[in-house]
């Protein structure tokens, strides 16, 4: 695999067996762009075709873990419909990928962790958040339905009334709250995560293959079950960018205050 030829994701091994992921755009907070969002869809099936790689952590660059989507992509895709649907495809085989690849994959989350980049930390297999990480589906505050990973992964972890109000209200959830409502599987010390993230890792490559990667399989199925819902979602979150309210929404979001929808 040529993980050289990436230009939004850094890519190196941690350990044998073991490679390691990095959102890398440190000056926006590993905010995804157009780039970064194309790659994010073809990295597991790329991973999943190495031989060699047995784990990946995902990890972002720097204090956080990624920002969400970049606002000018955001816009490009209101204007111009053969974008809107390029992306809404990568926005789909985002999700789909990380849960057909056979290779467990473990994120490990310091920051905020928000939009396409939140999709893949919490659709890893074990998630590792710092304690005061600050994770956020911001969808209806932006003026558009939750749509990314949201319908197939939040209330099978942590219930529907806890995915209802935290994805209606656009509420934060710090990695210590996260863990207690199930929505990520460890909340450790803000300055531990990427070791804890390795040394989980570090157990999984010595594991049983063969195990590891069918138990993966037949647990997603509770996931591919939901498949109907996210596809759902996510149509008419891409419905909602043709419409008003995500014109307020990215306004507010560039001069930081609150929508007026």
């Amino acid at each position: 695999m040529r993980y050289d030829e990436y230009e939004r994701l850094k890519i190196d091994w941690a350990a044998e067996g073991v490679l390691r992921v990095m959102l890398s755009e440190p000056r926006k907070l590993n905010a995804v762009d157009a780039v970064g969002h194309r790659e994010l869809s073809r990295i597991w099936q790329d991973v999943d075709r190495d031989e060699r790689v047995k784990v990946v952590v995902v990890r972002g660059e720097g204090a956080a873990f990624s920002a969400g989507g970049d606002l000018a992509m955001i816009e490009e895709m209101m204007r111009d419909h053969a974008v809107r649907m390029r992306v809404f495809a990568e926005a789909r085989d985002i999700v789909y990928n990380i849960l057909n690849c056979s290779k467990p994959v473990v994120s490990a989350i310091s920051g905020p962790a928000v939009g396409a980049g939140l999709a893949v930390a919490l659709l890893a297999d074990v998630s590792v958040a710092g304690r005061s990480a600050r994770i956020i589906d911001g969808h209806t505050r932006l003026g558009v339905a939750a749509g990314d990973h949201a319908a197939i992964v939040w209330p099978l972890l942590c219930g529907m009334a806890k995915a209802k109000y935290h994805l209606l209200l656009c509420e934060p959830v710090t990695g210590e709250k996260a863990e207690q409502m199930g929505l990520v599987s460890l909340a450790v010390d803000d300055d531990t995560v990427h070791k804890c993230a390795l040394e989980i890792a570090d157990r999984l490559a010595a594991g049983s293959q063969e195990a590891i990667r069918l138990t993966k399989y037949a647990l997603n199925n509770w996931l591919r079950l939901a498949g109907p819902a996210f596809d759902a979602s996510l149509a008419m979150e891409f419905l909602g960018f043709t419409g008003p309210d995500v014109v307020e929404g990215v306004r507010a979001v560039k001069e930081k205050r609150t929508p007026r929808f």
